[in-house]
């Protein structure tokens, strides 16, 4: 089974194209991260009882009436650039991401169970939180800045989102051009970089096209490779996560390498 992950920052439109992914004439079973984080902090959960342990003694505002968390107070909380805003949003991810990657581990078994050819990760912060380490191939949905912002604002109006709040939100995550180079240096042609500033139309026929060429590699020996579960297991942890985990330390010696050439300039 091929672990597809889709991702892309805040406001790229990768909500439709997990839609489509999930529709006719695919029907892939996608795992939501977004609504898995909603799950694991819950009232009652243990992700819940932390957050609420650490923000509530200076967010006044984090809780609902009904107890649950006020999503709106919890992001102006961690989004910035600000010093303690980093270390918060970093407490945050600290976390829901291990128990999101927990229920993401149990929705993989059930979809390989299933039988079914590939599986889509849903997940926004996918290289953040280190998941595509598990994936065979990586689709990274981007907009233009300014294009992402006026959705954004669009998007969230209702809440009162100002401008200097929604840049502040794009600013506080990885851009659409990082992610897509650091796809296509770890995962080479099995990167796919969907352009979503254009119609529906136009958007579909990328979808179309990713889906073609990634169902190739699960044909003839692939099929039962993948079909075989304790082939599969082998063959992912050796030329899968081993791989991806390699070539993203090498990603990251990179950047370091050139951070340091330009503070020397």
């Amino acid at each position: 089974m091929l672990l597809l992950g889709l991702t892309g920052s805040i406001a790229t439109g990768k909500s439709t194209v997990s839609r489509l992914l999930s529709s006719s004439p695919y029907n892939l079973p996608v795992i939501d991260a977004d609504v898995l984080a909603r799950k694991v902090v819950e009232p009652g959960t243990p992700g819940y009882r932390a957050v609420v342990s650490y923000f509530l003694p200076t967010t006044p505002d984090l809780l609902l009436p009904s107890g649950a968390l006020d999503r709106a107070a919890l992001g102006r909380r961690v989004f910035g650039s600000s010093p303690e805003r980093v270390r918060d949003r970093k407490v945050l991810n600290g976390i829901v991401h291990p128990l999101v990657r927990k229920e993401t581990c149990k929705a993989i078994l059930r979809a390989w169970t299933s039988g079914t050819w590939a599986v889509v990760l849903d997940v926004p912060l996918l290289f953040e939180a280190g998941m595509e380490v598990i994936c065979g191939g990586v689709i990274v949905v981007a907009v233009d800045e300014e294009t992402q912002l006026r959705r954004l604002m669009a998007r969230d109006a209702g809440a009162g989102l100002t401008e200097e709040d929604a840049r502040r939100r794009i600013k506080s995550q990885w851009s659409c051009a990082g992610k897509a180079e650091l796809a296509r240096f770890v995962f080479e042609k099995n990167a796919w970089i969907v352009d979503n500033s254009g119609s529906l139309e136009d958007l579909q026929t990328q979808v179309d096209a990713v889906v073609r060429e990634a169902g190739r590699e699960r044909m003839g020996l692939w099929r039962w490779v993948w079909g075989n579960p304790p082939v599969a297991l082998l063959w992912g942890v050796a030329m899968v996560v081993v791989r991806n985990w390699w070539r993203k330390r090498q990603w990251d010696k990179r950047r370091k390498m050139e951070e340091t050439a330009k503070a020397k300039l």
